[in-house]
């Protein structure tokens, strides 16, 4: 009897869910889908390296409150070893995102985390990545995002025009 409960409870829930889809409710007030083919992408931030491209989905990174966005990066693409001051959480969506620990880039001491992968890695945690196949992986957290790079002449903020 409970298994049957079960399935028309959540045969409901989904029944409602494509009415309102079918129903025009998708713009409602506190209601947003953002499936991959509408992502507006734009360049990646200052903080980042140059080639790697962010969407926001949710929030703003920069402010206080929640956020996800989700960045897309080239093969062969390199964060230098960075903290943050807040826990990283990271779903990898396709391609594979290299994490290693530690304070020196060391390609050969990273665990490897392909599309379906979810991790998180404590604030302060010094770390790094390298990106194999082009990647997208989605960020979530509480704002404001910051990475802070172990060693200044990595920042791409600190380079010279």
């Amino acid at each position: 009897m409970r298994l049957l409960q079960f399935v028309c409870f959540v045969a409901a829930c989904f029944g409602s869910a494509l009415l309102a889809a079918d129903h025009g409710m998708t713009g409602m007030s506190g209601f947003k889908l953002n499936p991959p083919d509408g992502l507006q992408w734009k360049d990646g931030p200052p903080s980042l390296p140059p080639g790697a491209q962010i969407a926001v989905l949710e929030g703003d990174p920069t402010k206080e409150g929640p956020f996800v966005f989700r960045i897309k990066a080239p093969d062969g693409y390199r964060i230098p070893p960075h903290t943050h001051p807040k826990t990283e959480r990271v779903t990898v969506i396709s391609g594979t995102f290299n994490i290693g620990m530690g304070d020196k880039f060391d390609a050969t001491r990273t665990q490897a985390m392909p599309a379906g992968t979810y991790g998180y890695w404590e604030s302060g945690m010094k770390h790094f990545v390298w990106i194999k196949g082009e990647t997208v992986a989605q960020f979530h957290g509480m704002g404001p995002w910051k990475i802070e790079y172990v060693n200044p002449a990595d920042d791409p903020r600190n380079k010279a025009e």
